[in-house]
C-alpha cells in the first residue's frame, strides 16, 4: 500500500490552516486566559427565533427542503433586500439559501472560475481568511490588493485599476471588513463601480456585516448602483446580525444565470441548508429587526469603549465603522504581529489575532474583536495595557 500522505491532494496539503483557529486552540488550553480573538457574537440567538426552530421540530418539519431553500424563506430574503437596499430579487430564480455565508463564497467562485484558464480573482487584503483558498480550490488565480491604513483600509479605484489584467474576472468586495472594521460608503463604491463596469468584471460582494454599520448613513450594497446588479452576487447571512452562528444559515442573491449554476453545485455537495434553521431564519427576517438594532447599539458602545482604551494606552488605531473589530497598529514595538500576539498570550493570557492571519498586508497590526462583554473587554484591555507599558 502506498503512503497515504502521497495520495492526498497536494493543493490541500500545502494550504495553510487558519491563523485564527490556531490562537483559539491555544487559549482553550490555558487557564484564566481571555480571548478577544473569535468573530462570534456573545449574544444568544433571540428567543422568538429559537422558539420557531423548536416549534418546527415539534411539528416534525425535519425533511429536506427545496435545494434552493424554503420558498417562504427566499421570499423573506427578497423582502429584506428590498427594504434595506432597494434591490429586487426574484425568490424563485435569483436567491439561494446556503450553509452560512461561507458556502455562498465558495459556490460563487466555483460557478464563475474555469479551471486551468488562469482566470484571476482580485482579493483586497487584509480580509476574511477563506477568499484566497476558495479561489485556489476553484482553479482561479488569487491576486492580492494590499489595502492601506492611510486609506482607512478601503479599496480605492486607483488600487483596483492597478491590479486589473486581461485575465481578471472577479473582484471580491469584503465590506464591512473583517478584520479591519473598514466600510465602503456610497462615494467609495461609485468610484470602484466605474472601474468594474469599464473592465467588465464580476463582483462577489460579501455583506455579512452589513447590519453592523456605525456611520450616519446605512450600508450601501454595490449591487444597488447603476449597472452593477447584473454583475454582482451578494452574499449575506444570519450569523453576525442575528447571533445565529451555529445555525449555519446564509444566502446569495444575484443574476439567475449565476444562481442557477451555484444551486447545481449546492445540490450535489449539500442538498439543502438545515431545515430547522430555515424556519428560524423566516422568523428572524420577519420579526428580528429590533433585535438586530439592539445588538448593533451594544456593539457600538463597546466599539467606542475599546477605541478610547487604545487611545489611552497609546496604540494608534483608525476608527472602524463596521463589523465588530478594531485593527490597531503595533509597528512601534519591534515585533512582528505574530510575535506580539504570542508574547501577549504567554505573559498576560490574552488572545488576539495577528494581522497576518488575514494576509501579508496585515503585518504590523492586530485584530481585536469587541463581540464580548464590557467586563471582559475591560479586563483584557487592562492586561494589554500592562503588556504595552512593559514592552514599549
Amino acid at each position: 500500500m502506498r503512503d497515504i500522505e502521497e495520495m492526498l491532494n497536494r493543493q490541500v496539503v500545502e494550504m495553510k490552516p487558519s491563523g485564527i483557529r490556531r490562537f483559539f486552540d491555544l487559549v482553550s488550553e490555558m487557564k484564566d486566559a481571555i480571548s478577544l480573538g473569535v468573530g462570534e457574537p456573545d449574544f444568544d440567538t433571540p428567543w422568538h427565533i429559537r422558539d420557531e426552530g423548536i416549534y418546527s421540530l415539534e411539528k416534525g418539519r425535519t425533511f429536506y427542503t427545496s435545494n434552493s431553500g424554503l420558498m417562504e424563506l427566499r421570499q423573506e430574503i427578497a423582502a429584506y433586500m428590498k427594504r434595506t437596499q432597494g434591490l429586487d430579487y426574484a425568490p424563485a430564480s435569483e436567491i439561494l439559501v446556503t450553509v452560512g455565508g461561507s458556502e455562498g463564497i465558495d459556490l460563487m467562485l466555483r460557478a464563475m472560475i474555469n479551471k486551468g484558464a488562469g482566470e484571476e480573482v482580485l482579493i483586497p487584503q487584509p480580509s476574511y481568511v477563506s477568499y484566497e483558498p476558495c479561489t485556489e480550490l476553484a482553479g482561479g488565480v488569487p491576486v492580492i490588493i494590499d489595502l492601506k491604513n492611510e486609506d482607512q483600509f478601503r479599496l480605492t479605484a486607483e488600487a483596483l485599476e492597478a491590479a486589473i489584467t486581461p485575465r481578471t474576472k472577479v473582484l471580491v468586495l469584503p465590506f464591512p471588513n473583517n478584520p479591519t472594521g473598514a466600510v465602503m460608503e456610497r462615494h467609495d463604491l461609485e468610484a470602484v463601480a466605474e472601474v468594474i463596469r469599464r473592465h467588465d468584471l464580476y463582483v462577489l460582494s460579501d455583506e455579512i456585516y452589513s447590519a453592523l454599520n456605525y456611520t450616519e448613513e446605512p450600508h450601501v450594497s454595490i449591487a444597488s448602483l447603476p449597472g452593477m446588479r447584473e454583475r454582482t452576487v451578494v452574499v449575506n447571512g444570519f450569523s453576525k446580525a442575528y447571533a445565529m452562528t451555529g445555525w449555519r444559515m446564509g444566502w446569495a442573491c444575484g443574476p439567475a444565470a449565476i444562481i442557477r449554476q451555484m444551486t447545481k453545485i449546492h445540490q450535489f455537495a449539500i442538498m439543502c441548508a438545515p431545515t430547522t434553521s430555515q424556519y428560524a431564519g423566516v422568523e428572524a427576517l420577519r420579526n428580528g429587526d429590533a433585535d438586530v438594532e439592539q445588538m448593533r447599539q451594544s456593539y457600538d458602545q463597546r466599539r467606542r469603549f475599546v477605541l478610547h482604551r487604545l487611545e489611552e494606552m497609546g496604540l494608534p488605531c483608525f476608527e472602524p465603522l463596521g463589523a465588530f473589530y478594531v485593527f490597531p497598529c503595533i509597528k512601534g514595538f519591534g515585533m512582528t504581529s505574530e510575535e506580539f500576539a504570542e508574547k501577549l498570550l504567554a505573559e498576560e493570557k490574552v488572545a488576539i489575532v495577528p494581522g497576518t492571519a488575514f494576509g501579508d498586508s496585515g503585518e504590523g497590526f492586530l485584530r481585536i474583536s469587541y463581540a464580548y462583554s464590557i467586563s471582559s473587554l475591560r479586563e483584557a484591555l487592562g492586561r494589554l495595557e500592562r503588556f504595552v507599558e512593559r514592552h514599549r
